[in-house]
């Protein structure tokens, strides 16, 4: 499993973009800015999307994405790109971003025979087959109906697990229990400073972040920080530090790779 960092922040400045992840070079996890790092010919290589919420931060990069790549698949043969989500998810992009005002709709066009963009419908527990990878629809708690994956390596009977933005969540801790991980990447979007704004938003901060780790019993898990804003990395890191975490927490980067299988 190839798995490319192209955006992991939870807002943007110089060297900030927001979530995305490529998998295996073919599918999207979640399309915010970092997408934007990737050339045109990687662009067009993109078959599916995989979305965990509606949020701006997590679904800006689509409409570009299908307007950069539109002509290039379609003189390829290789039909539209594949967009999963939950339906509120699916619906939000059908009503506030591919609208004719925000942006055409690219779910009906260059033709509504051939359209740039397909939409498709997943459910929480859902297991989907996608870039030939099984790939788990995990439950999220956030402002608005919202998910994460897990992926299953190939050649070894662990799971690569991303939560998407996600407050306090014991149905994930409980699913997480029975799926053994190899990496588990769980957002920290705030510092304990912010942690009223942090529960508001259904966001972790240093404090609930550790308190549901304590749940979470696999050592040779490797846990990854997500979604951190801008300016905050050193006060929730510090906040993060101030407790006896049972195993390392680490940020992501932008431009990380990691070979999983």
């Amino acid at each position: 499993m190839s798995l490319r960092v192209l955006g992991c922040s939870g807002a943007i400045a110089a060297g900030c973009h927001t979530t995305a992840f490529l998998l295996d070079g073919r599918t999207l996890i979640d399309a915010g800015t970092g997408v934007g790092n990737l050339s045109l010919e990687e662009l067009s290589a993109i078959n599916d999307v995989l979305l965990s919420h509606s949020h701006l931060d997590h679904v800006l990069g689509i409409p570009l994405l299908a307007d950069s790549v539109m002509r290039q698949r379609r003189l390829a043969g290789r039909g539209p790109i594949r967009v999963h989500g939950l339906p509120d998810t699916l619906q939000a992009l059908r009503d506030h971003l591919f609208n004719g005002v925000i942006w055409p709709d690219f779910t009906r066009l260059p033709t509504p025979e051939a359209p740039a963009l397909q939409l498709l419908p997943l459910a929480i527990g859902q297991v989907l087959e996608v870039g030939g990878r099984r790939i788990e629809v995990l439950p999220a708690r956030h402002t608005v109906p919202a998910c994460g994956y897990a992926v299953q390596h190939r050649r070894a009977p662990l799971w690569w697990a991303y939560t998407g933005d996600t407050g306090p969540n014991p149905l994930l801790w409980r699913r997480l229990a029975r799926l053994p991980l190899s990496h588990l990447v769980i957002e920290a979007a705030f510092s304990d400073e912010e942690s009223e704004l942090a529960a508001l938003a259904q966001h972790h901060c240093p404090r609930t972040l550790l308190a549901e780790l304590s749940q979470f019993e696999q050592p040779g898990c490797s846990i990854w920080l997500t979604h951190i804003k801008p300016g905050e990395l050193r006060a929730v890191m510090a906040g993060l530090a101030q407790a006896q975490a049972s195993q390392p927490l680490q940020p992501l980067l932008t431009g990380q790779c990691f070979q999983l299988d």
